[in-house]
């Protein structure tokens, strides 16, 4: 049988696209510490020395933008003029204003909420690792945080902010992760840095500490394929908050409903709704109901709870999907307001969701991730506890 291929990547904290995210959620997280109750859409591009803030912010605090965005670059290492992209000398425009008053009467109804626009939001989970994340994007995320941890700790002088991972894992007929066929890492430089000193460096420094056990002589691994990566970050690539969906979400395994989740505040359905239905969907594997699940929750604007529970299992699954989609309706809280309270989203938590991944971070504990429903779930279904449960793989 003809193995079956995943293939996910993951992109630094200096990327562009990434610092733009960043930059977003920290001006609502500045909001939020402020003002629990502020709705925020903040959107930025960054293009050579020139950071663009625009949006809808509709809260009773002010904020020191400018000083925000300074300090985001500074602490992701653009601090360097030599980079053509530093948090001392950049330029920065603002364009913010209030939310819509149409789309605002929607939102707020009589101290409840309604969803911010409509949209259908997805949530995966699988056993193959720790994290119940795909295996794929779990490890490339891995590899991105390694390269960002050797950087600031001074181990490899020569990196830079700028960079990506892509790994590829065969699985077996099962499903099960069984080899890792290649990876690719690429890292910005300096420019004085040799070809044999950065090859190895990566290999010693970044790609065994994370891979190591999977590694074998056939595994194919290319670092930095052209050749060169001196230019990079803002200064090389424009970047745009909201175009790392799928980085941010499961690499490329399950659905997504297209809604980008930085610079927005929990009424916004397409952020807070894809973190229950990633809630929902680890506590439906935690609890033996299946290896792989996936939530979809779909919303219309101004409306308090969803217009559709929809469920898709994989793996031996225990439990048929319409009855579960009862089940999960009567066990997690699916009003707009239920998600925001469950999952405690007016507290400024977000800047740190802006890179390396909103689920499955094993150094963050945030409530989106927890299995505390998960026994509940499997009562409710009928499933007993000493049948019913799957031990995650033990992967890092």
């Amino acid at each position: 049988m003809v193995a079956r291929y995943t293939t996910s990547e993951s992109v630094t904290e200096g990327h562009p696209d990434k610092v733009c995210d960043q930059i977003s959620d920290a001006i609502l997280d500045a909001h939020l510490a402020q003002d629990p109750m502020a709705r925020v859409a903040a959107e930025v591009m960054v293009s050579g020395n020139v950071v663009h803030v625009a949006g809808e912010i509709t809260s009773n605090t002010k904020v020191d933008v400018l000083g925000i965005v300074r300090n985001v670059i500074r602490r992701i290492g653009y601090t360097d003029p030599d980079l053509g992209f530093d948090a001392d000398t950049c330029f920065i425009l603002t364009d913010l204003h209030e939310q819509s008053p149409d789309i605002a009467q929607g939102v707020v109804q009589d101290d409840d909420f309604g969803a911010g626009d409509q949209g259908i939001f997805y949530g995966y989970a699988t056993d193959e690792t720790e994290s119940s994340m795909p295996v794929a994007i779990h490890y490339a995320h891995r590899l991105t945080e390694k390269l960002a941890e050797t950087r600031k700790s001074g181990l490899l002088p020569w990196l830079r902010p700028d960079g990506k991972a892509q790994v590829t894992f065969a699985h077996d007929a099962e499903g099960k992760p069984e080899r890792l066929i290649g990876l690719v890492v690429s890292t910005q430089h300096t420019n004085d840095v040799s070809q044999e000193d950065l090859l190895r460096g990566v290999i010693t420094e970044v790609i065994a500490p994370v891979m190591g056990p999977w590694l074998r002589r056939d595994t194919r691994i290319l670092i930095n394929p052209t050749g060169r990566f001196v230019k990079g970050g803002p200064a090389a690539d424009t970047g745009l908050t909201g175009r790392k969906i799928i980085v941010d979400t499961y690499g490329g395994i399950g659905r997504h409903g297209g809604g980008a989740f930085s610079g927005k505040d929990a009424t916004k359905v397409d952020r807070t709704g894809a973190y229950m239905a990633r809630y929902i969907a680890r506590n439906v594997v935690a609890a033996g109901l299946a290896k792989k699940c996936e939530i979809s929750l779909a919303f219309a604007i101004g409306q308090k709870t969803p217009e559709m529970v929809g469920v898709s299992l994989e793996g031996n699954s225990k439990v048929d999907t319409d009855s579960l989609a009862e089940v999960i309706r009567e066990v997690f809280p699916l009003s707009v307001s239920g998600m925001i309270e469950a999952l405690q989203l007016r507290r400024p938590i977000f800047e740190k969701t802006a890179s390396y991944g909103h689920f499955g971070r094993m150094t963050e504990v945030w409530p989106w991730e927890r299995t505390d429903r998960a026994e509940k779930l499997r009562k409710l279904c009928g499933v007993p506890s000493s049948n019913g449960r799957f031990s995650p793989n033990s992967l890092q």
